[in-house]
Formats: C-alpha cells, structure tokens, sequence
C-alpha cells in the first residue's frame, strides 16, 4: 500500500514528464545559472571588502617570496574569478542578436544543447569561483600571518 493517493501519484507523474520537456530543462538551468551568478558577485563583493579592509596595506614591507606569492594569488584569484563571472553571464544571456531557426525539431534541439551547455558552464563557474576565493583567502591569510618588517 503507497502513503500516496491514486491522484497524488497521477499528478506526481504529469509533473515529472512536464520536467523532463526540453523546455522546462532550459529554465530551470537557467535559473540555477541567475543564483549562482548572483551568489559569485556576493561572494566576490565580500571578499574584496574582507581583503582590503583587513589584508597588509603595503605589501613591500613583506619578503620577497611571500610578496610574490601573495600578488600571484591576488591576480591568479582575479584571473579565475573574472572568468567565472564571463561563464556565467554567457550562461544565463546568449549572445546577443542569436538566430533560431523556425522549426520545431530545431526548437528542440536548440532547447537540448542550451540546456546542457548552461550546466557545463555552471559546473565550471563554480569550480573557478571556489579556486578564486580560496585564493584570495591564502592571500589574506598570508598578509595577517606573516605580515613583514614594522
């Protein structure tokens, strides 16, 4: 006996094959890709503040190689989490001016390879922006370790 009713399971059914249209997988990757945009520039946004605010404010005064280190992380982390912030703006807006063609088949292919490619980016977006903040966080944490000469 299911803890379902014959109705519920039904209309269970009738929104799992609406899910699984072409369609409604384009929108919801493309709403996945609209929150976790808007979560990378949150992110990006607090680390900045976290960074300056907090981080060496003369990096001279450090060694050398931890001077060094800690500029390769800051523009490695800009580096990765610029090209997040572009994967994911190309995830959630195509380019500009894109024409389909008119048929249905192509209407659904389209809506096929959109979809999966809003993932890829996604999936790659979110491995760039881990990289970027964990970077940024060595940095910070290397000017408060270690922060040089007085």
């Amino acid at each position: 006996m299911s803890e379902f009713t014959p109705a519920e399971l039904r209309e269970a059914d009738e929104r799992v094959l609406a899910m699984a249209k072409p369609e409604e997988q384009l929108r919801a990757a493309l709403a996945q890709a609209e929150g976790y945009r808007n979560f990378l520039t949150t992110l990006t946004g607090l680390l900045t503040v976290v960074f300056v605010l907090k981080g060496q404010e003369n990096l001279s005064k450090m060694t050398t190689g931890l001077r060094w280190w800690v500029i390769g992380l800051l523009a490695g982390a800009f580096l990765v989490l610029v090209l997040a912030s572009w994967l994911m703006v190309s995830a959630v807006h195509e380019r500009p001016g894109r024409k389909l063609r008119s048929g249905a088949e192509d209407l659904l292919r389209y809506e096929k390879r959109r979809a999966g490619a809003v993932r890829r980016m996604t999936g790659w977006a979110r491995w760039m922006g881990l990289v970027g903040v964990l970077a940024v966080s060595a940095a910070s944490l290397i000017t408060w370790i270690w922060p040089g000469k007085s």
